[in-house]
């Protein structure tokens, strides 16, 4: 088959470009279509034919404000000339044309995994109007998106009856496609690189039963696993994009609250925001971006990981998981789908601080009712081999 993939866009490191990536390893000539895209911010498609257009030419700075141009960039992208366009989309990408308007008895068959509907028109709506995330801008990004949300609505349900066929990443999605978009989805999980992280037995059981972390802590970017100068001190984890709507203000102020030791990984825009919460606390510690070698270290000696935000699926809890680590999230969203409450993880039911904290102590009073060896194999059906085995039964299904 001639092949085509499309993106909104390719400017930084996330979940949906980890699914792109493995559509780009099955199909691996096929060509990708995007509005944007930045090879300093992700370097994973340099062997990649990447096509973009005329909003190249804007800077990264101004992709949350050119929503209705990029919309438009999409709808007029004819892909008429392949056998099989799959888009993988949180936002406009699914607008591509695979019709042209011509009487041809070709068919381009075209497979949306969407990740959910475009949030900031539909379900995340009235959190992106109280935060737009412009900072000093933030009135003007209100006031632009108060205007423009009800034709912006219209186009982006219009272009959602475009795809011949649906891909989500969780229950919640598919519940949310159903709701905004009137489609039907198949729920595949996102693929998780589950056997990097995979946790050692004896040496993660030692430290839970311990309650030691073998692993330096700096709130510089430099990282060591010196013996020698190793903490003692437990420490709850998150690791994250710094953006608004993650709310790793929830987390800080838990830990806070709580006494605990928070150690955040991660870079962001919220940056700053962030470290000023932390009141220079000893105990909320900022590490930078790191390998997955690394991450895995500090993810089987954490006591458990923090996941405040309400997210389609999340698949950095779940790397969380596969390392034996609980896993404390809100009880919204894609965390339904893996998280099993005292099993592998705990629930706090309401998005405040107060609640979180309550989840922390009720974790601390219970931790040792946790297994290392049973929370990792919870993750074992979100591995990029399950995903592809499933994309592959999908397409052979459908086309």
């Amino acid at each position: 088959m001639k092949v085509a993939l499309v993106s909104d866009w390719l400017v930084n490191v996330g979940g949906a470009e980890r699914v792109l990536l493995e559509f780009h390893k099955m199909f691996p000539d096929a060509p990708i279509y995007t509005s944007k895209y930045d090879e300093r911010g992700i370097d994973w498609f340099k062997d990649a034919e990447i096509k973009t257009g005329y909003l190249q030419h804007f800077p990264n700075c101004l992709r949350k404000l050119i929503g209705p141009l990029r919309s438009r960039y999409f709808r007029k992208l004819d892909l008429t000339g392949y056998d099989l366009v799959i888009s993988v989309t949180g936002a406009e990408a699914k607008g591509v044309s695979t019709t042209g308007g011509k009487e041809t008895e070709h068919k381009t068959e075209h497979i949306c995994f969407c990740h959910v509907p475009t949030q900031y028109y539909w379900g995340l709506y009235d959190q992106y109007i109280k935060d737009p995330g412009f900072g000093i801008l933030n009135p003007l990004a209100r006031l632009g998106l108060k205007i423009f949300v009800k034709p912006m609505r219209k186009k982006d349900y219009a272009a959602a009856q475009k795809p011949d066929y649906y891909i989500t990443i969780s229950n919640y999605a598919k519940q949310e496609i159903k709701r905004f978009y009137k489609r039907e989805a198949t729920v595949i999980y996102p693929p998780v690189d589950t056997k990097t992280f995979m946790h050692k037995k004896s040496s993660h059981v030692e430290n839970i039963k311990a309650g030691k972390s073998q692993v330096e802590i700096h709130s510089h970017k430099t990282i060591k696993a010196e013996k020698s100068q190793t903490t003692k001190e437990p420490y709850f984890i998150t690791t994250s994009r710094f953006v608004n709507w993650k709310r790793l203000d929830l987390a800080i102020e838990a830990c806070k609250k709580t006494g605990q030791k928070l150690i955040l990984i991660g870079e962001g825009p919220e940056y700053k925001k962030l470290r000023r919460l932390a009141e220079r606390n000893e105990n909320i510690i900022f590490l930078p971006k790191m390998n997955q070698t690394s991450l895995k270290k500090y993810l089987e000696n954490a006591s458990a990981y923090l996941f405040p935000s309400q997210e389609p699926f999340g698949i950095a809890p779940v790397e969380a998981l596969a390392a034996g680590c609980p896993v404390i999230a809100y009880e919204k969203g894609g965390a339904l789908d893996y998280i099993k409450d005292g099993e592998n993880g705990l629930f706090f039911k309401e998005q405040t601080v107060d609640s979180l904290a309550k989840a922390i102590e009720k974790f601390l009073s219970t931790k040792n009712n946790f297994n290392p060896a049973k929370i990792a194999s919870t993750a074992l059906p979100f591995d990029t081999e399950v995903f592809k085995t499933k994309i592959k039964e999908f397409i052979d299904e459908k086309i």
